[in-house]
């Protein structure tokens, strides 16, 4: 391992992680698909930034530099920062916040101060009073199956602006996360595909082949290092 995590739970109604690491050398990472956007923090070589990063629909191969630091932001589904919605961000399509001071980034026409690790709360706290961060109840509705009256065509394209994701396409990313996270805590391969509702052991691989970019074996063997994976998973 070259990029070591840390992460904490958060009391927040739109925050679902707050994590931060760094790197002790350079080296590639598979960035794991993943459901959420998030608000990074980057420090690296004496300068700080802010990027929104968006949903992953795949797993891809990141470049790491050698002594950086990271802080995330995590959000929950559903929530999402007005002047840039999920969809537009997803895949790496990041936006990087102009710098204003070298403490402060430029935000809708203001200069924000960067949040840390423990004052993301009130950093968030201070945007959704500001009106930048809004969250949209369908999408907690549909994740756990309430009823609700649009059309099922209307709220799938709710869902999609929202998320940046469809819903099925979230479902086989949590699953495939949480396949990941039964097979590094040492869970045979097999009791893995039956636990998290895989058809067979080849449906599992082509699930984490896709959506993790590893194949069960390589993540057992730890081969490679997997980005930012939580202690335990979301359903």
């Amino acid at each position: 391992m070259f990029i070591f995590f840390e992460d904490r739970e958060s009391d927040s109604p739109v925050i679902e992680k707050v994590w931060r690491c760094h790197s002790e050398r350079p080296g590639t990472f598979t960035s794991m698909a993943a459901c959420n956007w998030e608000m990074v923090v980057s420090k690296y070589e004496g300068k700080t930034s802010l990027t929104v990063r968006g949903p992953e629909s795949r797993a891809t191969q990141v470049e790491c530099p050698a002594e950086g630091e990271w802080f995330s932001v995590r959000f929950k589904l559903g929530t999402y920062l007005n002047l840039f919605p999920p969809g537009e961000l997803r895949d790496h399509n990041d936006v990087d916040l102009p710098d204003a001071t070298g403490r402060s980034f430029w935000l809708n026409g203001s200069a924000w101060q960067y949040p840390d690790f423990e004052n993301a709360e009130t950093f968030v706290n201070r945007l959704m009073k500001r009106g930048l961060i809004s969250v949209d109840p369908l999408v907690t509705d549909v994740l756990k199956g309430k009823a609700h009256e649009l059309t099922t065509r209307t709220a799938q394209r709710r869902f999609l602006r929202t998320t940046g994701l469809t819903h099925s396409a979230i479902d086989q990313i949590r699953r495939a996360r949480r396949a990941t996270l039964l097979l590094k805590q040492g869970h045979s391969i097999l009791d893995v595909a039956f636990d998290t509702g895989y058809y067979d052991q080849a449906h599992l691989t082509r699930s984490l082949k896709l959506f993790v970019g590893q194949t069960p074996r390589q993540i057992i063997r730890a081969e490679e290092q997997l980005s930012f994976l939580y202690k335990t998973e979301p359903s």
